[in-house]
């Protein structure tokens, strides 16, 4: 079968797209033929070696979606046939995945594979933050980072269903009108306008309840600057790259503030947790009050192409890979 590879750490050159040998599942694993694969951030850190990977070679990717082939000795409730779609299980970037049962779930029947692909990571992602990390509701203004990229999309969706007032920062004035279309009830766009003043003057004075910072280092001061006391800063990412070390007391000093990174690994470590929070997403994609957006398809060989884009910000919502037999058939 076809997978890209990693030999070394680098730029998207060393994602190389290869004949490779997979074996059968093994006990508490599940073949799935892939159709359509979710390209993330987190791919990008693996590839540059930000995340280690857990050996050279390896192939990225976290999510995707397909159908069962095989089960693996011990598995139960998957058969051949089965549409499913996973997060959190390295090695997507492949035309077949041998896929920890523990991650993967039935795709629903009214999802299609491609919808499937682009939300489990980033989906699963936004139910933690929007339904465990701070439990956003009625009443709360919160203030998302790249309010127009696959996260801050489904994120600015989730709260307005969920009745919160959505501030958004975007980097353009596409990327503004895209965030707007989604629900953002305010806008701010970062290369024209300072965000921390401009949030203070939408809150008149009071700040956020909750940033929501994929960012990372040059957003950080402005996070917590655009906060109200006891309001929590919540770090899930670092496009801009990592936030530096910083003295505790500044929480302190900014309002009594609350900060955290959760992962979502730790939150889909029992399997109960991850067949409810898929249930979660699942139900709030059927009922329609939020929409996973698919703005660009690029097939399985062009990795490198995918991973330009996304760190060029030249992206919105969600890419997904199309292995080559998937897209002959």
């Amino acid at each position: 079968m076809k997978a890209i590879r990693v030999h070394q750490h680098g730029g998207p050159d060393v994602l190389a797209y290869e004949n490779v040998e997979i074996a059968e599942p093994g006990p508490g694993e599940v073949r799935v033929r892939n159709r359509a694969i979710g390209v993330n951030f987190v791919d990008v850190y693996l590839r540059r070696g930000s995340y280690p990977p857990p050996q050279f070679p390896f192939t990225p990717g976290k999510e995707g979606a397909g159908e069962v082939i095989s089960v693996g000795p011990g598995v139960e409730g998957f058969k051949p046939g089965d549409r499913v779609v996973y997060a959190e299980a390295l090695g997507a970037y492949a035309e077949e995945h041998n896929v920890p049962a523990h991650v993967l779930v039935h795709l629903p029947d009214d999802i299609g594979f491609e919808t499937g692909a682009a939300m489990m990571l980033k989906g699963l992602t936004a139910q933690y933050l929007l339904r465990r990390t701070f439990r956003v509701g009625a009443g709360h203004i919160i203030l998302v980072h790249a309010a127009a990229g696959g996260v801050g999309l489904i994120l600015t969706q989730w709260a307005k269903h969920l009745g919160a007032t959505v501030i958004g920062t975007v980097g353009s004035a596409e990327k503004a009108d895209l965030a707007r279309a989604n629900g953002a009830d305010h806008v701010i766009d970062y290369g024209k306008e300072n965000f921390v003043a401009r949030v203070r003057e939408i809150t008149e004075g009071k700040g956020v309840d909750v940033v929501y910072d994929g960012i990372g280092k040059l957003t950080f001061e402005g996070s917590l600057d655009s906060l109200r006391p006891f309001g929590h800063f919540v770090s899930f990412g670092a496009a801009s790259g990592p936030i530096a070390p910083f003295d505790i007391t500044i929480l302190a000093t900014k309002g009594s503030l609350y900060a955290t990174w959760p992962l979502l690994p730790t939150h889909l470590a029992r399997r109960d947790d991850v067949l409810a929070m898929s249930k979660d997403l699942f139900d709030v994609v059927a009922s329609g009050a939020v929409k996973i957006p698919v703005h660009a398809r690029l097939p399985l060989a062009e990795a490198a192409e995918a991973h330009r884009r996304l760190e060029g910000r030249q992206t919105t919502g969600a890419m997904v890979l199309l292995p080559d037999r998937v897209r002959e058939v």
